[in-house]
């Protein structure tokens, strides 16, 4: 392998000239107290970090930071900070997809506009992962992912909690009558026990596996609990591994290729990952320059079968089981003959090499192929007349006689209206019932939130029901459950199919056959769709302008159009005077 000279490092054009320009730069260097000798002709890496006080998936970063400087300098480079925005998904509103581009845009802009070389990219919370990966993809330079990893298992009673998925169980059964007011707060100080992403096979946990798949971690990184000094080691080992990489140019074009993504989109449907992996993959993948869509989603979930026993798809386990089970490295190992192992990872090897003798430890964890949890991937892809453009249900983690269910709309325009009623004793409602929520796509929540898995109206939940058909032109959290079917393309603020449906009308949902209809003749859907409103704009200034004139819609994406790989050509390096 060729290797760069440090005459040939881009930081370099910074500090190594003769001129008044690089003067002011080493000048302002000795003022934080460095010396030519702690960074010339050696790598300087940006680590981009997604710490806050108000991330508690990222809490530990502040000191993981100090691991990857710690790997970094003993491998001769020279570590500098930046921080970026976090995203965090429990606290920042309306939600957190509303800034994912943003984190994008920012990712890539610290990286240019800096004397970087290379770059450590923090992160794992939702949005952070898919947020940090598009920057680092457009900016080119070589990247690593280091994986904020999994919170401990919650307990609660003897009982093993799962972030998310066990709230909207026990809620429920609150709501139902069937747990204290003292049940649910002994809970909610049990069910997330240490600093780390969501335990469950949530978007967070997804997300990070996928970065591994696609090759931008380490190998084994992304299911390392957080709190296991594992995860240390692994955080100093990428800060070594990414100078060598700078000095071997390996940068994200020459891994992120149409086939580790495929790759990914195999795992994915393994692990029963989070319906919002859809949205992410399409995005970083069509960053790369690959036309992934969501017919390779179906195309794969026809023959991958979910073989990661974690809730909510599985019934019973955790990350933490995953790690010890073997962790992705042991699924993809199982998956041997569903992906191309001749894709190299940001360790230069290919993922043949990587993957010798690698084992299983559990076998109800991590399932063989022939003792799979479900025969079919995580995900389908429905389309029809109520969704033109495709949407996404998670049957993995649905009732299975709702995928093949006829019933009577129960409409609500927006989340406030829903949260209004549902709980009426008085709503008219039956178990045959498909609710339906708009408004709540990528324009019209504004930034598709949460809202995709509606809740089951109080009367039917003190009923016994746990399950019913919802639809929606919202996401998910990966943590949730039941038969939602989301993410409902062209969406219904822009005048799409979800916006012309009227609480009776009758909506038809086959999964096996991958349709989605509503039973409503086509010359009665022209006179409602004359009759629609026009929408009123979500925001007249700010990012949230900016937001709302180029964001793209779910099935391709939710990137902004100007972001594109096909959008112009690419940025030149800042020219230095």
């Amino acid at each position: 392998m060729t290797r760069k000279t440090p005459d040939q490092l881009r930081s370099a054009r910074w500090f190594a000239p003769d001129d008044l320009r690089s003067f002011g730069h080493r000048s302002r260097m000795n003022q934080m107290g460095y010396a030519a000798e702690d960074y010339a002709g050696k790598p300087v890496i940006a680590i981009i970090n997604t710490w806050s006080d108000l991330n508690p998936c990222h809490a530990h970063f502040k000191h993981r930071v100090e691991d990857v400087k710690r790997g970094i300098l003993q491998a001769g480079g020279f570590p500098v900070e930046l921080p970026a925005v976090s995203l965090s998904e429990s606290k920042v509103k309306p939600t957190t997809m509303l800034y994912r581009n943003f984190l994008a845009m920012e990712t890539e802009e610290l990286i240019r506009s800096h004397p970087a070389d290379g770059v450590v990219l923090m992160g794992g919370c939702d949005k952070t992962t898919p947020g940090l990966l598009l920057g680092a993809t457009s900016a080119g330079l070589p990247a690593i992912f280091v994986p904020a990893g999994p919170m401990l298992r919650g307990n609660w009673h003897g009982k093993v909690l799962g972030s998310g998925s066990d709230a909207w169980k026990y809620w429920d059964e609150r709501r139902a009558g069937n747990i204290s007011e003292r049940d649910w707060h002994e809970m909610e100080a049990g069910i997330a026990r240490s600093y780390g992403v969501c335990m469950t096979m949530g978007t967070a946990a997804t997300m990070t596996a996928l970065a591994e798949a696609i090759g931008m971690t380490l190998p084994g990184a992304s299911s390392i609990p957080a709190a296991d000094s594992n995860h240390i080691r692994m955080c100093a080992e990428a800060g070594r591994r990414i100078v060598d990489m700078v000095w071997e140019d390996l940068t994200p074009a020459k891994i992120q290729t149409e086939q580790a993504f495929r790759n990914a989109i195999v795992v994915a449907m393994a692990m029963g990952c989070s319906t919002n992996a859809v949205i992410h993959l399409v995005a970083m993948a069509r960053r790369a320059g690959h036309a992934i869509s969501l017919d390779d989603f179906d195309a794969a979930s026809r023959k991958v079968p979910v073989i990661a026993n974690i809730r909510p798809s599985g019934d019973r386990y955790l990350m933490e089981d995953f790690y010890y089970a073997g962790g992705l490295p042991g699924l993809m190992m199982r998956l041997k003959s569903f992906l191309d192992l001749s894709q190299i990872n940001v360790s230069g090897r290919t993922w043949a090499e990587c993957l010798e003798g690698v084992e299983v430890y559990n076998d109800d964890v991590i399932r063989p192929l022939d003792q799979a949890i479900y025969q079919e991937g995580a995900l389908a892809v429905l389309r029809g007349n109520l969704a033109p453009d495709g949407c996404v249900i998670k049957p993995s983690a649905a009732a299975p006689h709702l995928l093949q269910h006829v019933g009577p709309a129960l409409v609500f325009d927006d989340y406030p209206s829903l949260k209004a009623n549902i709980d009426r004793d008085d709503l008219d409602v039956t178990p045959d019932h498909v609710i339906v929520l708009r408004n709540a796509g990528p324009l019209g929540g504004p930034g598709m939130p949460e809202w995709g898995m509606l809740p089951i109206p109080k009367k039917l939940v003190r009923q016994g029901v746990r399950d019913m058909l919802r639809i929606s032109d919202a996401r998910m959290s990966g943590t949730s459950y039941g038969a939602c079917i989301l993410h409902v393309a062209p969406e219904s603020y822009i005048g799409g199919p979800l916006a012309l449906v009227q609480t009776g009308d009758m909506i038809r949902v086959d999964v096996p056959a991958r349709s989605i209809t509503l039973e409503v003749a086509e010359d009665e859907l022209a006179r409602r769709r004359a009759a629609l409103p026009p929408p009123k704009p979500r925001y007249e200034r700010g990012y949230g302008w900016m937001f709302s004139q180029h964001i793209g819609q779910a099935d391709q994406g939710c990137d902004f159009d100007f972001l594109r790989t096909d959008f112009g050509r690419p940025v030149d390096e800042p020219v230095i005077y």
